[in-house]
């Protein structure tokens, strides 16, 4: 089993920054195979991938984020990082941490991020 906990959310206005982690816990030698991703879900719509790594370091982006947002992981901490820059208000939803392991996904609880001014 593995367990993630997302931290970092908040509230920021437009145009700030932010930066979300996920610690991973558990089967961590799960973990670090894996791919790892952020996803997002706003009220009323459905939850959406933001930005996804892979065990080796590559990266994609929704094209709502490319160029803002940073996707990051250290295998060794278990750890994955977002870094959102130059927020924007629809960039407000709960973010969610995912490993796509091979038994299955798993999922944080969730951070909010809230962007108004």
């Amino acid at each position: 089993q593995v367990q993630l906990v997302e931290s970092g959310g908040g509230s920021v206005q437009p145009g700030g920054s932010l930066r979300l982690s996920c610690a991973a816990s558990g089967s961590t030698a799960i973990v670090r195979i894996s791919p790892m991703g952020w996803y997002r879900q706003a009220p009323g719509k459905e939850r959406e991938l933001v930005a996804t790594i892979t065990n080796i370091g590559r990266t994609t982006y929704a094209d709502s984020v490319k160029g803002r947002f940073t996707i990051s992981r250290t295998n060794f901490a278990n750890i994955m990082g977002l870094q959102m820059n130059n927020l924007k208000p629809e960039d407000t939803a709960v973010y969610y941490c995912n490993v796509q392991a091979v038994n299955g996904d798993y999922w944080g609880r969730g951070t909010q991020v809230t962007v108004s001014s």
